[in-house]
């Protein structure tokens, strides 16, 4: 293969243990893996480049199977049938959760006939570059043969009941699998200095990994349309959150891209403050609250220290340092460059993070979690900073690396932290200097309905120093700032409608006019059309909401997964996958939507007039 990857992004589906995840295309190949973590170097890279990249291919080696795939109930284990001339074989991929280890199981198991399968592991550490040494060893007492990979501080060890043999730096394996046979397999990563982990009970991992994902799935409180799709969107946003550390990342990928070919590659394996804190919003809407303290801790440490220095994103595990460089070794995916990892953004002003922050940590109180000494601590001292420097341009929420603007989103998301600070005393019995943040709040409010509006066509602006408008205005009547049928906020639905629309979906603004100083195009942004969905409910639009729900739905592929934007010409996903921002704006629609259709709502989404 001497081209660039071009398996369509929709034909992945996503395995994961909470702290990593992996990529595994329809026809078998597992062609995208950082391990032990989700921001760790690739040690599996073909998604960005070629196999010889690094890939785990395990699939039929007849080209033609019909495959069809789903996971297992409400958890991420994920089943592939693929139907040959000669028989059925599934294929099973999980990566097990909850015993505090790096693994990746896959079993092949022949329902009927007899299929030849291929087998091809090709280990690249580094991003598809360091070429690892590779020998057969003796493994732990309890088992035979195995297959080591090192470079450095990483070892790969590989399990099976036949091991695929060397061969020009791969190991590859073909053989027939008859009805009723079965074989396993299973990589693990660890420290290069441990002694080799004993091999797993593959049968008992399965069958645990789909119950602890069912009983999660069972807290969940939503009851309204799309009840499956609500369901499968949280267990997505549950994989991207690492459980150890705390942090939730917003795709486990890097460098997918927005315009194909172009250079809108960004990585977003990090933990964004805005997105995460909109992801607890819908876990929050749901049902769910043990994850919102899980993060707070997080939160906590990643901004302990000088409010002055919070960012916008961290690593995983709160750390700072998130260099953007280019990966040249790698073509991109289809021909997609440059390859980047590390994110420049990381030092960007974008004034709207704390407003997203402080509504999460709202809707946390209001469901009964109690602040600590420390959390309440950091967040007033956070607000307090914030009167001395709301009013300066920023980058806006689209990380615009054109020149600063005063973004009216930003705006609004100043006024929401204030609002949620001043609801922590008034409601809560906090401490705070609450006659400040009324007076914030108001000034907030009242330049934004002033500079932020354009009276001529009846409909807020983009930044003030423009006409053009911007899908994030969606946000005005979801964060409380103006009732949904307030006729600025019709007005503004009315001009995103006429500016914005593509084939149906939503851009997030029109590139054109040269804002974010980047070349290039891209497609509609599947989370500003879910915005969309959520105004059009609390406008009191229903029937509108539910025709672009009905479409959004439509473009999940089969194993219910999005990416962060939708090509309409080709009809393909774009951006990284699965995105968290598609995923939690899909959960949080359908809550507005079962609302304004009169569904029960035990957890109401907070921040809306009614």
């Amino acid at each position: 293969m001497d081209q660039t990857n071009r398996t369509p992004i929709e034909d992945y589906a996503v395995i994961g243990d909470t702290e990593t995840a992996a990529l595994v295309s329809k026809d078998g190949s597992l062609d995208w893996l950082c391990i032990p973590r989700f921001d760790s170097p690739a040690c599996f890279s073909a998604l960005l480049g070629t196999p010889e990249n690094g890939r785990w291919f395990l699939g039929p080696c007849e080209p033609a199977a019909t495959t069809t795939r789903t996971y297992r109930g409400n958890s991420s284990v994920l089943e592939t049938t693929h139907t040959t001339d000669t028989g059925v074989v599934k294929v099973t991929d999980l990566m097990p959760l909850g015993d505090n280890r790096a693994d990746i199981v896959r079993v092949v198991e022949c329902l009927e006939g007899e299929v030849r399968m291929c087998h091809e592991w090709v280990v690249r550490f580094g991003y598809g570059k360091v070429r690892p040494w590779v020998q057969h060893h003796q493994g732990h007492e309890r088992d035979q043969e195995v297959i080591v990979a090192i470079a450095g501080p990483d070892m790969l060890l590989f399990r099976g009941t036949r091991l695929p043999h060397a061969e020009d730096g791969h190991h590859r394996d073909e053989w027939t699998i008859k009805a009723g046979e079965r074989e396993q397999f299973s990589l693990t990563w660890f420290a290069s200095w441990k002694p080799i982990p004993p091999p797993l009970n593959i049968p008992g991992r399965i069958e645990d990994t789909v119950s602890q994902s069912e009983e999660w799935a069972s807290h969940c409180h939503y009851r309204g349309p799309y009840e499956a799709q609500v369901v499968r969107s949280l267990l997505v946003l549950r994989l991207l959150t690492d459980t150890r550390r705390g942090g939730i990342v917003a795709a486990p990928t890097t460098s997918l891209p927005e315009d194909f070919g172009g250079e809108r590659n960004w990585d977003y394996r990090y933990c964004w403050l805005r997105d995460a804190s909109l992801t607890l919003e819908a876990l929050l809407a749901t049902g769910y609250t043990t994850e919102t303290k899980l993060w707070r801790d997080w939160l906590v440490r990643a901004l302990a220290g000088d409010p002055q220095d919070m960012q916008i994103m961290y690593a995983v595990d709160g750390g700072r340092e998130l260099p953007e460089r280019e990966l040249d070794h790698l073509p991109g995916y289809a021909d997609s460059r440059p390859v980047r990892v590390g994110n420049g953004a990381v030092n960007q002003k974008q004034t709207d993070v704390l407003g997203e922050v402080m509504i999460a940590l709202e809707m946390a109180r209001q469901r009964g979690l109690p602040e600590t000494e420390q959390s309440w601590a950091v967040q007033r001292a956070l607000v307090d900073s914030l009167v001395s420097h709301w009013d300066q341009p920023d980058n806006g929420l689209w990380e615009i690396r054109g020149p600063l603007r005063h973004f009216t989103h930003s705006r609004v998301m100043v006024w929401a932290a204030f609002d949620r600070a001043i609801k922590a005393v008034e409601d809560h019995g906090y401490e705070g200097d609450v006659d400040t943040w009324r007076d914030m709040r108001d000034k907030v409010h009242a330049e934004v309905l002033d500079r932020g509006f354009d009276p001529e066509r009846g409909s807020f602006r983009q930044h003030y120093d423009t006409s053009e408008v911007d899908a994030s205005l969606l946000t005005i009547p979801i964060v409380g700032f103006l009732p949904g049928d307030d006729p600025r906020v019709l007005g503004t639905i009315a001009a995103i409608e006429e500016d914005l629309m593509r084939d149906g979906l939503l851009l997030r603004y029109r590139t054109q006019t040269g804002v974010d100083g980047l070349s290039g195009d891209e497609h509609p942004f599947l989370a500003c059309s879910f915005w969309l969905v959520s105004a059009y409910a609390l406008a009191g639009e229903v029937d509108k909401a539910t025709a672009l729900m009905d479409r959004l739905i439509g473009l999940c592929n089969e194993v219910g997964l999005l990416s962060e934007e939708y090509d309409t010409h080709q009809d393909r996903m774009a951006g990284n996958y699965p995105q968290a921002f598609s995923h939690l704006t899909l959960v949080t629609a359908a809550v507005h939507l079962a609302e304004a259709e009169g569904f029960a709502a035990p957890v109401p989404l907070e921040g809306v007039h009614r």
